[in-house]
């Protein structure tokens, strides 16, 4: 090639380059200024506060929602309702009644997103203080980091001045003891629903009399580790079942402040050192208070998988409601299981959704029994739980999968006690 031709065609090519440079950016902006004006679509804040929860956030709500009338920080009165929880030594699933993992250590996992200064912190693993969500505004406060996980998270604790006060409490060390003996390999070892030679077995693979056979024994040995009989049948199911119960709670105020935080003990026998959605921001919890804010309970790694809050949060951004946001982060749950039901009825995921219009919604992936539906808690100077509206219709089951017969002896038993309560001898 001539010179003259090289630097001809160099320029051309610069031109073009220019041009499409140009053009590039033209479209880019013309994206944020569509992106803006759909975020500027919805109404402005609401006239009084609005708190949204899952279900069982509802103990704290009133305290959370008094804060927030006498002006109080929107993030301080989120964690101040989940932190009645976290302080329950009877609530098996937050803070300092939590179930541990397979290795006896309970660990508590928390994050959180401050609104107006568009901040956030995160904590894994924390076995030092039962406040997990303290201690992620903490870190949100007093580093310029946003996660801290493990024995640096807990000496960031010490060190913060945060009493060491997660002691395995006697109710979860019981339980826990009734699960080992019990123990056989059917645990969290092994492949799980996302892997594609995964095949969960039959629900009626065992015809065994399980109600005679293999509940009268956790009963016997339940008894034998002083589990009150009261709380016996409770921990047979906690051991059969493995629970997992997390919180969440938005808020907005008239001011347009918005606030989110999630909470956990995470999931009862977990191997340890595992971590779920809780702690991950824009999976736990994600707030943007130019849109919105979401949270979860649920299926952490599934959740994880969809950066379930953050989607919402977007999808809300692009004219969304809430209701439409969160079944958008759902059926992205289910097309990663190819709609495939033998699978997804072993998932759980509710999300929690407030626009900063106030505007909200509880989405489910399943509806839940129809004696009893998936709910959520709401305040907006009323405090009230509503049904939330769900994708699939039906009850999901626990994971990892239980055969019917032990399904239909846990509900005889419940039954049997049931009319042993009513007709004493």
């Amino acid at each position: 090639m001539k010179r003259r031709d090289f630097l001809t065609t160099t320029a051309l090519g610069s031109i073009a380059i220019g041009l499409e440079a140009q053009a590039t950016t033209k479209k880019q902006d013309g994206h944020a200024q569509e992106t803006a004006k759909e975020a500027s679509a919805v109404g402005g804040p609401p006239s009084k506060p609005v708190m949204v929860s899952s279900a069982n956030g509802w103990d704290g709500m009133d305290k959370g929602y008094q804060m927030l009338l006498d002006g109080g920080d929107t993030l301080d009165a989120a964690i101040a309702v989940g932190k009645v929880q976290e302080d329950n030594p009877n609530d098996m699933s937050v803070g300092l009644g939590g179930l541990p993992d397979e290795d006896g250590h309970t660990t508590l996992d928390s994050c959180c997103m401050h609104g107006p200064t568009r901040r956030a912190g995160s904590v894994g693993c924390v076995s030092w203080t039962k406040n997990a969500a303290l201690l992620a505004q903490a870190v949100m406060n007093h580093t310029g980091h946003v996660m801290l996980v493990g024995t640096y998270a807990d000496k960031f604790a010490k060190d913060m001045g945060f009493p060491n006060d997660l002691p395995l409490t006697e109710r979860a060390r019981q339980v826990w003891m009734l699960w080992k003996e019990y123990h056989s390999g059917a645990d969290w070892w092994g492949p799980g629903l996302s892997d594609p030679n995964y095949t969960p077995p039959p629900k009626n693979a065992s015809e065994v009399n399980i109600y005679d056979v293999g509940l009268r024994k956790l009963h016997d040995a339940a008894a034998a580790l002083g589990i009150p009989e009261d709380f016996r049948t409770q921990a047979v199911k906690h051991v059969l079942f493995p629970p997992h119960g997390t919180i969440h709670v938005s808020a907005v105020t008239p001011k347009g402040e918005m606030s989110g935080m999630t909470t956990t003990s995470g999931l009862a026998w977990k191997i340890a050192g595992r971590c779920g959605d809780s702690p991950i921001i824009g999976a736990g919890s994600y707030t943007d208070q130019d849109v919105g804010s979401a949270g979860a309970t649920g299926s952490g790694e599934e959740n994880i998988r969809v950066a379930g809050a953050h989607t919402i949060v977007e999808n809300m951004r692009h004219g969304m409601s809430p209701k439409e946001a969160g079944l958008d982060a759902l059926k992205r749950i289910v097309r990663n299981y190819n709609n495939d039901m033998n699978k997804l009825q072993y998932v759980s995921m509710t999300y929690y959704v407030l626009r900063k219009d106030g505007q909200y919604a509880g989405v489910s992936l399943w509806s839940g029994a129809p004696e009893r539906p998936t709910r959520f808690s709401v305040h907006d100077g009323t405090k009230r739980r509503e049904n939330c509206v769900s994708l699939l219709q039906g009850v999901g089951s626990e994971f990892p999968p239980t055969p019917k017969a032990l399904e239909d002896a846990m509900r005889r038993m419940r039954e049997q006690r049931s009319q042993q309560q009513q007709n004493p001898r």
